[in-house]
């Protein structure tokens, strides 16, 4: 570390030890410095015991917005979608107790019902097909509804091609 540096340092600490004596009995502070993207130039400054995730609380009730743009967000909802994947896909699930086991358990489930659908439109699908053979065998059926079958068919076929592609 620079002297320039150390020096910065350890006025500041002393400013927030000086400050701290005016502050409320159990009050923490953390300063926050930064240069607009120069996040090697950040600098943070902490009480003992500070709990980070206060700090968030704190400037969420002062008006951080969740709607915001950085990168601790972006992280995090990749981490929601990746769970979400790897639940459908019911792979890599997370390690016991992790936060991130809800919503890999929601893709696991969303994929199940998604399962139970394909099942029963294949299902659904036979029963038409074998109904329109059945009405096609015996004649002197109407001709639309042979003709809806087989539209609907195609429907649950282009369906089913793209639920188990």
């Amino acid at each position: 570390m620079s002297a320039i540096l150390q020096r910065f340092h350890q006025v500041a600490n002393d400013a927030l030890v000086k400050v701290s004596e005016h502050c409320l009995p159990g009050a923490k502070i953390t300063l926050v410095i930064y240069t607009p993207g120069k996040p090697e130039e950040d600098i943070v400054l902490k009480d003992q015991g500070l709990d980070d995730n206060e700090v968030v609380s704190s400037l969420r009730r002062r008006g951080l917005s969740i709607d915001g743009d950085n990168a601790y967000k972006r992280d995090l909802c990749d981490s929601i979608i990746g769970a979400l994947a790897f639940g459908a896909q019911n792979t890599n699930p997370p390690p016991t107790d992790h936060w991130g086991q809800r919503f890999w358990d929601i893709g696991r489930e969303e994929r199940a019902v998604c399962e139970e659908l394909i099942a029963a439109l294949k299902v659904t699908r036979e029963n038409l097909r074998a109904c329109q053979a059945t009405i096609h065998l015996c004649g002197g059926f109407d001709p639309a509804y042979v003709n809806d079958a087989q539209a609907a068919m195609k429907v649950a076929d282009a369906a089913l091609a793209k639920a188990l592609s």
